[in-house]
């Protein structure tokens, strides 16, 4: 069976055996993803993710879909990839297919070329399964979306905006979404957005990446770095590039605390020393000792072990960082 994005979404609950999605729009994948996800923790049924590296990595999916839950009744086995199992394990695919009693399969494929939709993987799923392809084909589909998107955040545009964002944007569903977010932020009080406040929030955006933040948080300005924080995770930056620059900037502090002066030797340079030496003077001994921990289960849960999430666990690293806490 196939089904379109719009679709997929309303029928989440009602999901069983497997489901594969496919398509070139990151939003649509971060959307399904976090709807599932959040379905199964509202049902108690316990997420397993898998990373396909070669066609032997299919041994422990299967594996762990014929298993049984220590934690809960039901399996969703979360697989991300572009490898297509061997002949061997199209046979338990069938098998499981057949008879996937409560376990469920998600499978997160990147966009195909038509030759591929035609191999028997996938003419599998199409006929036993569920096929998910994430498109959106005209400007008025994905007007639709981001009205959704819109409306999550709390904000309304012009017809004239809309015209500007789509056509800005070339289709880009994601960057569109983030030029929402930017423009709810900075224009809050605003009833209604314009071309104006959109152009005005493209320019801001255009300032911010990882080193933005890496910096900011050594300046201790915590509301500016959650601001950031949020925008590159939005924006579909790799979390493991947030996570290299936010445990780039705790080893240097880290060491600069041990070898105060060593910073050349450390790598910093001579025009960023204040920026450090500044940021260590907000921190006490004891407050190091807890970094090692938050870094090894951030770079855990980017992984996708363990149940703990990995944008929390990122905003920790910046309060940490920043010397602060939320509450």
């Amino acid at each position: 069976m196939k089904l379109d994005y719009q679709h997929a979404l309303k029928r989440i609950p009602q999901a069983q055996g497997a489901w594969l999605m496919h398509g070139g729009e990151p939003l649509l994948e971060q959307n399904l993803l976090s709807a599932f996800r959040q379905h199964w923790q509202q049902h108690g049924i316990e997420r397993q993710r898998f990373e396909l590296q070669n066609i032997h990595d299919w041994k422990q999916v299967f594996s762990a879909l014929n298993s049984l839950s220590l934690f809960s009744q039901q399996l969703a086995i979360e697989v991300h990839g572009n490898i297509k199992p061997d002949a061997q394990g199209l046979k338990q695919l069938k098998s499981f297919l057949q008879n996937p009693q409560d376990n469920f399969l998600l499978l997160v494929f990147p966009k195909q070329e038509s030759q591929s939709l035609k191999s028997v993987f996938f003419q599998t799923i199409e006929a036993n399964a569920t096929l998910i392809g994430l498109y959106a084909y005209n400007t008025s589909e994905q007007q639709q979306i981001l009205e959704i998107e819109a409306d999550k955040i709390g904000i309304r545009l012009t017809g004239q905006a809309w015209q500007w964002l789509l056509y800005h944007h070339e289709n880009n569903l994601l960057s569109a979404r983030n030029s929402l977010m930017s423009v709810a932020d900075s224009f809050s009080d605003t009833p209604q957005i314009d071309v104006t406040h959109l152009e005005q929030s493209l320019h801001d955006q255009s300032r911010y990446s990882t080193f933005d933040l890496g910096d900011i948080c050594l300046k201790g300005d915590l509301a500016q770095a959650i601001k950031i924080l949020k925008f590159l995770i939005e924006s579909g930056e790799a979390k493991t590039l947030i996570f290299w620059v936010l445990q780039k900037e705790m080893r240097l502090l880290l060491q600069l605390f041990e070898q105060p002066h060593n910073a050349l030797q450390l790598g910093i340079w001579k025009n960023k020393l204040s920026l450090y030496q500044n940021a260590l003077r907000r921190f006490q001994p004891k407050q190091f000792i807890t970094w090692s921990d938050l870094l090894l289960r951030t770079d855990s849960a980017i992984k996708g072990v363990g149940q703990e999430n990995a944008d929390d666990l990122l905003l920790q690293l910046v309060c940490a960082l920043c010397g602060k806490t939320l509450f």
